[in-house]
């Protein structure tokens, strides 16, 4: 696959709807072309104290961010017909279908790739995990601010252009 978007949400919270950031990472003909990241106010909007322990995003670095219909209005055209891409995808589906529900949007049929099953089938045992800084090292990528929406859409990225 030499054409696609990785993406990955954090969230505030349990509710898949609480999206509180997104990183974006468009690949084109095998490389990296763009990048794009937000900060989302979450709804509902407060906290879980294990999200911010994992992500370290709190309240106070979203409550003036904007709402999820705008951040998608600003992403959906980068992303065209492109197939999206997670580590973990049904998560991150779960999160975008779940956001949209909730505000209203139509689903435009999206289709998602996960790097986690793909590294599940490619390197099978010879990975003591397949968490995305085990499968990104693996790869030859060192993932740095895990839990940072853009930094693990590009480690994802990076899995993908060479696994996908």
């Amino acid at each position: 696959m030499k054409d696609f978007v990785a993406i990955d949400f954090e969230t505030a919270n349990q509710e898949r709807t609480s999206v509180c950031s997104v990183g974006v990472v468009i690949v084109r003909e095998g490389g990296i072309v763009d990048q794009w990241y937000s900060l989302i106010r979450p709804y509902p909007n407060y906290y879980s104290y294990w999200n911010t322990q994992v992500h370290g995003l709190t309240r106070r670095d979203t409550d003036k961010a904007p709402l999820f219909p705008e951040v998608w209005a600003a992403i959906s055209p980068r992303i065209g017909g492109l197939p999206l891409v997670a580590h973990n995808s049904p998560f991150d589906e779960g999160c975008l279908r779940a956001a949209m529900a909730h505000y209203g949007m139509e689903w435009p049929g999206y289709v998602f790739c996960c790097t986690c099953r793909a590294s599940r089938r490619v390197f099978g045992k010879e990975l003591p995990n397949h968490r995305l800084e085990t499968v990104a090292a693996r790869c030859g990528y060192v993932l740095q601010r895990h839990h940072h929406a853009l930094a693990d859409a590009e480690a994802c990225a990076r899995i993908a252009m060479e696994i996908l």
